[in-house]
């Protein structure tokens, strides 16, 4: 039975199933290269993305028109388009996918054909290769999603926003379909620079989220997406059903434009109000996929956040940051991607690289192994630069 829409949630109303899930990382080609690497209690050595074939997608003179963020998304997609047993073209179904930063890469080098060759050489596809919502258009086009599709650029949060956001839209009856998710390419000299100089980066090889020697993140690339979908018409077609998204929040620090406030408000009024679209208490998580970027202050602001929304005892906590870096927009859709998984596998992976959890920050972070655990609801946290708060819920099916 359809519920009213009420306007004091963004997932209040119908309900939304996720019926495909995608992804590229450092890990690998895939949902599975992803989960087989997250079960390891190591991480892959590079966080680079090795070369693959997309010959699937395009001939060599269409992929030569993307830039590596847009193709990542692509690649992504197609992975989680098959596997939700979707055709289109779909009238109303609705695509958001997001980018912290775009096409820098067509940028850096566009501008070095500038400097040598004089403006007359710099490429006509330069403009639409290096615009954040590149990859949400090629997307839409792809598929044949002629709904909204719209890009949200919220820094470190954009990813888990894109899922909070195309829930809205299948759950409010704007679409029956979403595809949504997150995808960055960044592991450049000039953003590395930018991100050390600002003492953002690890001085070591690998991020060590909530440990107590915790020193920065390691950047790291890929794309994650999930196909959202309308539950009646899922079961309709005898799509199987993955998870289902039940409630979302965003909220802002008002605080630092990158550094969190350390009281965590805007991380507790986030989840909070996540909760109760969800209509459910905080003693009903089982697991919290954490932010966790291995930086002393956001670690420590997320730990306080989390110790005041559930107590002193809060649900097994995790960050896949500690294998796959810090992949800034694509992080929260990727870790949409692995709560999913989790639900599915009802195991928790472990948090590569950290050994000793900070006691200040007093959470139960599972490391080493996955831990088996009956896992029925899984929240999701980002947090971005900018003072950008993001969660989402998904609930076993």
């Amino acid at each position: 039975m359809q519920v009213a829409v009420t306007p004091s949630g963004p997932v209040q109303g119908r309900r939304v199933a996720v019926t495909g899930l995608g992804a590229i990382t450092c890990a690998g080609i895939g949902v599975e290269a992803l989960w087989s690497a997250l079960a390891k209690s190591t991480a892959p050595e590079s966080k680079r993305i090795a070369p693959f074939d997309a010959s699937h997608i395009g001939g060599p003179k269409e992929l030569r028109r993307f830039d590596p963020f847009t193709l990542y998304g692509l690649m992504a997609a197609d992975e989680a388009w098959l596997q939700s047993g979707l055709t289109g073209p779909i009238l109303d179904a609705g695509s958001i996918v997001t980018t912290g930063i775009g096409g820098l890469q067509t940028v850096i080098e566009q501008l070095r054909i500038l400097n040598e060759k004089g403006p007359d050489r710099v490429s006509p596809f330069m403009v639409p290769m290096m615009m954040p919502n590149a990859a949400t258009a090629a997307v839409s086009m792809r598929f044949g999603l002629g709904g909204p599709a719209e890009t949200v650029t919220t820094a470190c949060a954009a990813g888990t926003h894109a899922i909070g956001n195309a829930a809205r839209l299948v759950a409010s009856g704007r679409s029956t379909v979403a595809v949504a998710g997150g995808a960055e390419a960044v592991i450049v000299a000039i953003a590395e620079a930018g991100f050390r100089n600002m003492t953002a980066l690890s001085n070591g090889d690998f991020s060590r989220p909530f440990d107590v020697d915790r020193d920065g993140f390691v950047m790291g690339e890929g794309a994650g997406i999930l196909v959202l979908e309308e539950w009646e018409h899922a079961l309709g077609r005898g799509a199987t059903i993955l998870a289902e998204v039940i409630g979302a929040a965003s909220t802002a620090d008002a605080y630092h434009i990158t550094a969190p406030d350390p009281s965590g408000h805007g991380a507790i009024r986030c989840m909070e109000l996540a909760l109760a679209d969800a209509g459910i208490s905080a003693a009903d998580v089982s697991h919290i996929n954490a932010h966790g970027t291995s930086t002393p202050l956001n670690d420590l602001a997320e730990s306080v956040a989390v110790r005041h929304v559930f107590g002193q005892s809060p649900p097994p906590v995790t960050s896949i940051k500690g294998h796959l870096g810090h992949s800034l927009a694509a992080a929260g859709a990727l870790e949409g991607v692995v709560s999913v998984l989790t639900l599915v596998n009802q195991l928790v992976p472990p948090t590569a690289g950290t050994v000793n959890v900070d006691p200040e920050c007093g959470l139960d972070v599972v490391i080493g192994e996955p831990r088996a655990l009956d896992v029925d609801v899984v929240l999701s946290n980002s947090f971005g630069f900018g003072g950008h708060n993001g969660s989402v819920i998904f609930r076993r099916f």
